[in-house]
């Protein structure tokens, strides 16, 4: 493993016990300078996720908690009126931010929701006519609740389209939620967590990512597991180039914490279902009609 990123899975693994494949797809995605998606029900540590990444990282961390009456102001700011100057000043909104955690987004309106598009895709806002740009690095953290729990509005496709990633870290094992029991409180324990890494360092792993060598016969692979996608009956409409895109970057970011300076398939194998999962949509008229992840994965040879 990278030597720079270990002490980072290090930490994050004292906080979230017994997921460590997820916590690497969680730094992966953030090497990978995308957005992440976890949906879960509620209690799984998906704020305590949040926030113990950002205490190791060194980012400037805000969360908002979406609701029914969250306005789109409320996220990227509002100008107000300042008599001593007679002039209108801007305060920005909790979307200026290193780390942003958009907790429960799928309660919010569409139009709420909407006012991530800009800044999750531009890494800037437009507001009362003026674009402003945001910190570097920037990364937001939606969590959403199941479709069927009460109060959620879905999330459109150009949404979901945004994330990188979506994972689930589902129910510990038995043995880490006994440990969980025994132990002190979670959030007791992030009061002690000390920064592994400065934003400016982690600016610099984002940019060694970007130079992760990617073979042609590699990317050969990652163009047919894209087609597949978009031939397969089961599903109304495939991958885009968009998703290509992100395949590559998460691929290379995994390599890059497993040490390599090349990808190879295994790499992305590994990303290819939290990459991918959110993207594809199903076809309702051909049930039973391989559709998922690993269903592409199987169907595509390896070069």
């Amino acid at each position: 493993m990278n030597a720079t990123v270990a002490p980072v899975l290090q930490r994050l693994n004292q906080i979230i016990l017994g997921k460590d494949a997820q916590l690497r797809l969680v730094l992966a995605c953030l090497l990978a300078r995308g957005h992440l998606l976890i949906e879960d029900i509620p209690g799984m540590g998906k704020t305590t996720l949040a926030l113990a990444l950002a205490r190791v990282l060194g980012l400037h961390f805000q969360r908002v908690q979406f609701t029914s009456d969250l306005l789109p102001a409320d996220i990227l700011g509002v100008s107000v009126f300042e008599t001593a100057t007679s002039a209108f000043r801007f305060v920005p909104g909790p979307i200026f931010s290193q780390l942003v955690l958009a907790d429960e987004v799928n309660r919010a309106s569409p139009k709420t929701q909407s006012a991530l598009l800009e800044a999750m895709e531009e890494r800037q806002v437009t507001a009362e006519g003026d674009t402003r740009a945001l910190p570097e690095p920037f990364f937001v953290i939606a969590t959403q609740n199941p479709s069927y729990q009460l109060g959620t509005f879905p999330l459109p496709e150009s949404q979901l389209d945004r994330f990188l990633m979506r994972l689930s870290l589902g129910y510990p094992s038995p043995d880490a939620e006994r440990q969980l029991l025994l132990e002190r409180e979670r959030r007791d324990l992030l009061d002690e967590l000390q920064p592994v890494l400065q934003p400016a360092e982690l600016l610099d792993l984002q940019q060694q990512v970007r130079g992760v060598r990617t073979a042609p016969a590699l990317v050969d692979y990652i163009l047919a597991l894209v087609q597949r996608t978009r031939e397969l009956p089961g599903l109304r409409q495939g991958l885009s180039p968009r998703a290509g895109l992100g395949l590559r970057r998460a691929a290379q970011a995994w390599a890059f914490i497993e040490g390599r300076s090349g990808v190879i398939p295994e790499d992305v194998q590994a990303v290819f279902a939290a990459v991918v999962g959110h993207r594809l949509v199903m076809s309702a008229e051909r049930e039973g009609a391989a559709t998922s992840a690993e269903d592409i994965l199987a169907q595509v040879a390896i070069p």
